[in-house]
């Protein structure tokens, strides 16, 4: 029984439900969480309910009605309207309206601080632990863990509403939802969660229809189809993964691609880039085999101008040893401070052992496999490494 599959699916989905009736983010997510424990006792013994994601909305407002009724005492007046809200909910929600994006524009909101309206999203809406958030944002777990706390909060404190805000107020919370998005589905890509990767695309698609003349909007729509393309070609029948390069492209979503590119030329004469639409375009140029390097350098360089980071300059340096040679790349990469990233360790291990400093790429490769979160990822580099220590 797939529990954790329907975990991602609908989690989602419960808490945006949850924070609507109640307006309390921990009340919520409280209640959801414990709809979801009481599944994975019951479920196994008496089987899947008619409409999972019905049983756990509902079972979680029963939680929820629960908890007010015992902190009734403490405060009356808001325990009984929050009862007398959730009394009137229907059971289950249909698909009128998107509960999950009101939940990211609440999240959103220009009186929480940009990184804590991502991660706050993400908890919220991806179900992800801290843990997962804080290695998505390369901060250590209790820092993450503080942010949310005061992120929880403000939302509170400041009454901030759940809702969709006016057209006029979309443009000022639009990076930091953009942001969400793509990190949940990044985070799903990299953990094979496809309900995440799915829920991910499925918010791209409101948005696009939301806001169809912002550029920023349809390049993260065409990144995440074209990044999805490739996943059936990603991992092999037994779950190792397999680079770009090595990936069967007979594989790759034929029909992804198509709707990916054509969203990237659509991007392209609006002539207003962004990193959202440099991302998608530097996708575009692997979907054409063989991959033109020469491209790829030149739409790194325009992305470290409008989206200078260190993992920015980190990719291009991989880009820039396909096309100059990896001891180039290689002095670009280790004047780089990534080394929290596992990806960076990974990079500099590879680049090494190109330019035949292998004792020192097996010392790389160790660094990276000890801070792989992913399982799948850990049996690869430990595989590259096998290779080079055989050398």
């Amino acid at each position: 029984m797939d529990i954790a599959r329907i975990f991602t699916e609908e989690y989602g989905r419960a808490m945006s439900v949850l924070v609507r009736v109640f307006g309390d983010i921990d009340i919520a997510e409280e209640a959801v969480q414990d709809a979801f424990a009481v599944a994975v006792r019951t479920w196994p013994r008496d089987g899947l309910p008619p409409s999972p994601a019905g049983w756990i909305i509902t079972t979680a407002r029963n939680r929820a009605v629960d908890r007010l009724r015992r902190e009734a005492t403490r405060d009356q007046r808001h325990a009984e309207a929050a009862l007398l809200h959730a009394a009137s909910e229907p059971e289950e929600e249909g698909p009128v309206r998107d509960e999950r994006l009101r939940l990211i524009f609440t999240c959103c909101h220009p009186a929480l601080a940009p990184a804590a309206r991502v991660a706050l999203t993400l908890r919220l809406l991806g179900g992800l632990s801290t843990a997962e958030i804080a290695r998505a944002f390369l901060v250590p777990e209790p820092t993450m863990a503080q942010r949310l706390v005061r992120a929880k909060g403000k939302i509170r404190d400041a009454r901030i509403p759940y809702r969709v805000p006016g057209d006029a107020d979309l443009p000022d919370r639009l990076r930091a939802v953009l942001a969400v998005v793509y990190l949940i589905f990044t985070e799903g890509y990299a953990a094979g969660r496809a309900g995440l990767c799915g829920e991910a695309i499925r918010l791209g698609r409101q948005l696009a229809a939301l806001m169809p003349d912002e550029p920023e909007v349809t390049g993260l729509l065409a990144l995440m189809l074209l990044v999805e393309s490739r996943r059936a070609a990603r991992t092999t029948g037994t779950g190792e993964v397999v680079l770009l390069a090595g990936q069967d492209r007979e594989l790759w979503d034929a029909g992804l691609i198509a709707e990916g590119q054509a969203l990237v030329r659509k991007c392209l004469r609006r002539n207003q880039p962004g990193p959202y639409q440099i991302q998608a375009a530097i996708n575009a140029v692997h979907s054409d085999a063989p991959t033109d390097w020469h491209q790829v350098v030149q739409l790194y360089d325009q992305l470290l101008v409008v989206a200078p980071s260190p993992v920015v300059a980190l990719n291009r340096a991989v880009a820039v040893a396909e096309v100059e040679g990896p001891q180039v790349g290689l002095e670009l990469v280790e004047a780089l401070d990534l080394d929290r990233y596992h990806l960076f360790h990974a990079v500099r291990a590879d680049l090494l052992h190109r330019v035949g400093r292998d004792a020192e790429s097996v010392r790389a490769y160790d660094e990276a496999i000890e801070l792989a979160e992913q399982v799948a990822e850990r049996e690869l580099l430990r595989r590259k490494r096998a290779v080079v220590a055989e050398v």
